[in-house]
This record gives C-alpha cells, sequence and structure tokens, in this order.
C-alpha cells in the first residue's frame, strides 16, 4: 500500500500514505459539509492531488483525513454524495469508495482515478476487473493489526448479547418502570459457530472465552500457524464442508466470511436449510 501510495503522489512527500492505515486509529466528531459539485475543480487546482470520499456516511473518516493532511497544501479532500459520485469522479486521483458500489460504469468515468481505497476490509463493492482494465489499482486497509477485525467482532458481541438480553424489550420495560423482566438470556454454555475463522474470526473467538462459550468453527483450510497459536480458542475445527452439522451443534452463528460470488450463497443457505438443524429453544443469528 505504501508503494502504490508513494507512486500516486509521484514525489510528494510519501507519509500521506500512511493515513490509510492509521484513519481508523482516530475519531473525530463534528459535522461535515458535503460539497458542490459546481464547485469543485478551479484552476488554481490544477496541480493538487486531489482525494474523493464517496459520503456522506462514516463522517470521522474524512474528517480525520483533512485535519491530518493540513500540512499538505497539495492535497486536498472533498466528500461527494454517491449518487453524484458518476458525474465528478473523472477530477480527482484517489477515490474512497466507502459504500459506494464502484461498478465497471463507474470506473470507466474515472479516466484521472490512480487508486480507489476502500475504507476498512470489504471490497465487494469494488469491480477489481473493470479497475485492473482500466489501470486503477485497488486497495484496503488489513483487519489484522489496525483495529478493523477487534472493532468488528466487538460488535459482534455487542449484537449477541442484545439479542440474549433482549434488549428492546429491556428499554420497553424501563419505560414502563418494570424491573426484572424480560428474563435474558447468557453467553456463558452457549455454542458459539464461527464461519469463516479469518482475523475477525480469531479476534471473535479471544472475546468469547472469557463469557465461557463454547466455540467450534469452520475455514476452508487451516494452516498450521493458526493451528499450532489460536488452538486454544476452539473447541472443534471443521472445513466449509461441515457447516450443515456444525450448525446443527450451534445456539449463535456468526458468519464471518468475505462477499464474494463464491460466499455470497452462504447466509441464504444458512436461513433456508439450516435453522431447522440448529439449536431452536436458544438460536441467534449474526
Amino acid at each position: 500500500m505504501f508503494k502504490i501510495a508513494k507512486a500516486t503522489l509521484r514525489n510528494r512527500n510519501s507519509s500521506v500514505a500512511s493515513l490509510f492505515y492509521s484513519i481508523q486509529a482516530r475519531s473525530i466528531s463534528r459535522q461535515s459539509k458535503v460539497v458542490k459539485i459546481e464547485r469543485m475543480v478551479e484552476k488554481e487546482d490544477m496541480h493538487v492531488t486531489r482525494v474523493l470520499f464517496c459520503g456522506p456516511h462514516f463522517p470521522d473518516s474524512y474528517n480525520f483525513t483533512r485535519e491530518y493532511l493540513q500540512p499538505y497544501p497539495f492535497i486536498k479532500v472533498d466528500v461527494v454524495h454517491y449518487r453524484d459520485v458518476p458525474e465528478v469522479i473523472k477530477n480527482y486521483h484517489i477515490c474512497v469508495a466507502m459504500t459506494m458500489q464502484m461498478d465497471s460504469n463507474v470506473i470507466s468515468r474515472a479516466s484521472n482515478i490512480k487508486l480507489i481505497m476502500q475504507y476498512g476490509v470489504g471490497l465487494d463493492g469494488v469491480d477489481i476487473d473493470a479497475a485492473t482494465k482500466h489501470g486503477i489499482k485497488v486497495a484496503r486497509i488489513p483487519s489484522e493489526g489496525t483495529g478493523n477485525a477487534a472493532s468488528c467482532s466487538e460488535m459482534a458481541i455487542y449484537l449477541m448479547l442484545g439479542l440474549l438480553k433482549k434488549q428492546n424489550e429491556m428499554q420497553i420495560s424501563l419505560r414502563n418502570r418494570l424491573l426484572g423482566e424480560p428474563t435474558g438470556d447468557t453467553l456463558l454454555g452457549k455454542t458459539v459457530f464461527i464461519l469463516g475463522y479469518g482475523n475477525i474470526g480469531i479476534e471473535l473467538a479471544k472475546r468469547l472465552k472469557p463469557f465461557g462459550s463454547r466455540v467450534i468453527a469452520t475455514k476452508r483450510f487451516w494452516p498450521a500457524s493458526i493451528v499450532d497459536s489460536d488452538s486454544r480458542l476452539v473447541d472443534e475445527k471443521g472445513s466449509h464442508e461441515d457447516i450443515y452439522t456444525f450448525a446443527g451443534k450451534a445456539d449463535i452463528v456468526v458468519v464471518c466470511l468475505r462477499l464474494n460470488k463464491e460466499t455470497v450463497i452462504f447466509p441464504l443457505l444458512l436461513h433456508h436449510k439450516l435453522v431447522k438443524q440448529m439449536n431452536m429453544k436458544s438460536c441467534s443469528w449474526q
């Protein structure tokens, strides 16, 4: 990624590349504005490296980037609503996709784009083949070592607890000044099936163990490094051929697969074919 950013910015200060790795390390909460299209390109900006954030969601991402780049006047950041991106993307050199669907039509208009960057791991919204065809590099922030996987796994824990503790019903009870209802459940003793034991799956297993949960997981193949270092985290291992069997043992299923043509069908299969095999007494989905 460093080499990509360095090549993209030519002889500019290469430290700018590091912002894409540190972009999730800080949080700056303040209001941000989406730029107006007619103001985006001015004559004095002809020698400026222009960065496009496909907005308007996740405002901390571009707020932090703008603050980080204040010492670098030759790099400017704009935030454009995703519906307007196809019309203006030709005016930019770097595009941060966010939740924008970067399909072949949008990419074909990106005549000056050198890099499509994702603010996170998922590149399922980017047509990588089309980008490659147009000579555009595609990159992402890796989940390992950046806080990304940890953040996702913590969100999964939060959702599990919310379901088990019946969070919505509990809020209603509190508003009605009722205590002790509904009666929630615990992660203690629950079997959690992690479908796709990658970086997020590993971080999730680390957090489930202190709750007293039994962790079972499937992975396409198990490298020796994972088996040796993280064997204590998983009580039972399997491959994707075992998903039906493992689902039948699980109280909770967490899908941690990268979304692509091969895996897009898994959630649908789980919903329609596996519900009856799961422990229906206490069944949760993430």
